[in-house]
């Protein structure tokens, strides 16, 4: 009762095609502004973790400067006060900064080790969102009707 009228067959089979075309268009369309918006969502995620990254650095460079004039400070005062202590006649201060170069030196050689073990353990900035949604995507994508999760492909269901 939906026609009063049947339609011939000819016009059917013209009519299938046509909504095939646009069903492939329009997932095709879809799945390029899925593709797409996984990308830009994968540049805000590594642009917000740098975006952290460099504030972080710009701070601690802030906090280096302060500490690294506090340094000189307290080191000259170190060299002097070595220098008190040392044995030797009035002239011979230097040594106090000598003994207080070795001391830095090994301080930096420690230094340096802890750091190179922290940058190791550093990882890059990864967009895991993104990464996670595209997985969601593919698993969907590729999900077959009866739920089993494999997806035939058109070659295999031909031979």
């Amino acid at each position: 009762m939906s026609e009063p009228y049947p339609r011939p067959p000819g016009e059917q089979r013209s009519e299938q095609p046509h909504n095939i075309a646009a069903a492939i268009a329009e997932v095709s369309e879809r799945a390029t502004l899925l593709v797409h918006e996984e990308i830009e969502l994968a540049k805000a995620e590594v642009t917000e973790k740098a975006t952290k990254l460099v504030r972080g650095a710009v701070v601690g460079l802030a906090a280096g400067v302060f500490l690294v004039m506090a340094l000189i400070f307290a080191l000259v005062g170190c060299a002097w006060l070595l220098y008190y202590y040392l044995p030797g006649n009035d002239f011979t201060y230097f040594w106090g900064f000598f003994a207080m170069a070795v001391i830095l030196i090994l301080f930096g050689v420690l230094a340096g080790v802890v750091a190179a073990k922290v940058v190791k353990k550093s990882a890059p900035p990864v967009p895991n969102m993104a990464i996670e949604e595209a997985r969601k995507i593919r698993e969907t994508v590729s999900a077959h009707p009866d739920g089993s999760g494999d997806a035939a492909s058109p070659a295999g269901a031909e031979g």
